[in-house]
């Protein structure tokens, strides 16, 4: 067995052993999904969705979304690339551009889900900023924030 074998195996076992690949998640995402966090920049923002959820500070999808970006609360909104029909969400990005909100996509809305603590998968979550993980959300808002705008 060759040691990239190993490896993968090793972080199969980690993860529970049907994690899909990132560039596997790759070939499902759709058209809009721009711009697109890296697999260095996806892992991040899993952890911070996690903490978030941990300590409550989420908006999980579309409605509820969507409701507090018109109430300009001010946060980094992730969102799935494989979501489909894309007529569901194609209007949040908008709505960040419009309220100077960072937005990125990443691959899996199953991932989302799950980094949010849900057995559901979910298109669309908002980060908020709180004390408990300050250097995360940091982390993650300047990066996001770097990633280029699509035209």
């Amino acid at each position: 067995m060759t040691k990239t074998k190993k490896e993968k195996s090793a972080t199969e076992e980690e993860s529970g052993g049907t994690e899909k690949s990132y560039q596997e998640l790759l070939v499902n995402i759709n058209p809009i999904a721009n711009p697109l966090a890296s697999r260095k920049l996806s892992k991040k923002l899993y952890k911070c969705v996690k903490k978030a959820a941990k300590h409550k500070q989420i908006r999980r999808g579309v409605k509820e979304v969507q409701k507090f970006i018109n109430k300009g609360e001010k946060g980094i909104v992730v969102l799935a690339g494989d979501t489909l029909p894309i007529d569901v969400y194609c209007h949040l990005p908008v709505m960040c551009e419009d309220k100077n909100l960072p937005y990125a996509y990443i691959p899996s809305k199953v991932d989302l889900g799950a980094s949010a603590g849900s057995k559901r998968p979910t298109c669309v979550i908002m980060i908020k900023p709180h004390e408990e993980y300050k250097e995360a959300y940091d982390e993650c808002l300047e990066e996001v924030s770097a990633l280029p705008k699509p035209l």
